[in-house]
């Protein structure tokens, strides 16, 4: 199995570079679906507060590599895969002892940008918040909590998304039929 990882923090970019990767026929597994289908599962409304509650109970009672392992349920041994959303070191760690290829990525872009974005995706878990640029940061210091700085620190490469969407798109394929080629 080869996975190719995207870490970055919230409204970075890793959406997009995913898109890209489902584009180029690559499956891609995203970390925040499989919180938002345990939230739903729960009967929660799908706000930040619920699931950040989710990923932090999920990690205290199954494991700080809890979500990574629910990623790969399914997962065939011979695909390649991108896994959006890696969020510690614990699920770099786990990444790496089930694929034969790991790859992780940056995907970088600058806090204002982050917020920008944020603000024009519209998905409800970041609605009501109340300013977004305190949310923001309330929510880069939850996900530094959970290792977020330690995956960030395990990238072989960095992405940066500062530029436009097009630009960015093009520097996210050719990385992607790289690693694909190696």
């Amino acid at each position: 199995m080869r996975i190719i990882g995207f870490v970055g923090m919230p409204g970075s970019g890793k959406s997009v570079a995913s898109d890209v990767a489902r584009e180029m026929g690559i499956r891609v597994v995203v970390m925040g679906d499989v919180i938002r289908a345990e939230a739903g599962r729960r009967g929660l409304e799908p706000t930040d507060a619920n699931h950040g509650m989710v990923g932090d109970e999920l990690r205290r009672d199954e494991g700080e590599d809890a979500i990574a392992r629910r990623c790969l349920e399914g997962v065939s041994r011979d695909e390649t895969i991108v896994v959006d959303g890696i969020r510690s070191g614990a699920e770099v760690e786990y990444f790496k002892s089930v694929a034969d290829r790991f790859h992780l990525i940056e995907i970088f872009a600058p806090p204002e940008q982050r917020q920008r974005r944020i603000a024009a995706r519209g998905r409800p878990d970041d609605k009501n918040c109340e300013d977004l640029s305190e949310a923001l940061k309330r929510r880069d210091a939850r996900e530094l909590g959970w290792g977020m700085g330690e995956a960030i620190a395990a990238a072989e490469m960095r992405i940066c998304n500062d530029c436009n969407l097009d630009e960015f798109r093009e520097r996210i394929r050719a990385v992607l039929e790289e690693l694909c080629r190696s």
